[in-house]
């Protein structure tokens, strides 16, 4: 009986799992978000706020494939952020229906104190490594994102 197992077979090493390590890395960066970004503005709000900062007067929808969320979640970060009047909506003027999205003055100076502190966070995360390896971490990433959200 090999490892204690009847059928022969060894645990898998998660180690050597992609998907289990990045889950620990997400599990890492979420930590150091509370610790260095914020405990009261989580990433996907940050996310939201960050491209309202960079292209203002946004649609929901917009907003969403901005970064990447889905509808129920972009409604959920969108009211979240209403309520803690850092965004406000606003019907189009041009097409009734479409309602955009700004910062409010509060939201601006919440983005802009968050921003530095987005970079004392990723730099904590991959601090251990190499600047090269710093690019090729981040150019990994973007092909395996990239190859699987065109399925």
């Amino acid at each position: 009986m090999k490892n204690g197992r009847r059928d022969g077979q060894q645990a898998e090493d998660l180690m050597q799992h992609p998907g289990h390590l990045m889950r620990r890395a997400v599990q890492v960066m979420n930590l150091l978000w509370d610790e260095e970004v914020s405990r009261t503005i989580t990433s996907p709000q940050f996310a939201a706020l960050n491209a309202l900062y960079a292209e203002p007067n946004l649609d929901q929808r917009t907003l969403g494939r901005r970064i990447s969320l889905d509808r129920s979640t972009m409604a959920e970060v969108v009211s979240r952020l209403c309520d803690r009047g850092l965004i406000r909506t606003e019907r189009d003027q041009r097409d009734g229906r479409r309602k955009t999205i700004t910062l409010t003055a509060r939201g601006l100076r919440a983005v802009q104190h968050l921003i530095p502190r987005t970079h004392a966070m990723t730099d904590r995360l991959v601090g251990p490594l190499q600047a090269g390896e710093r690019g090729e971490l981040l150019r990994l990433l973007t092909e395996v994102v990239r190859a699987n959200e065109r399925r």
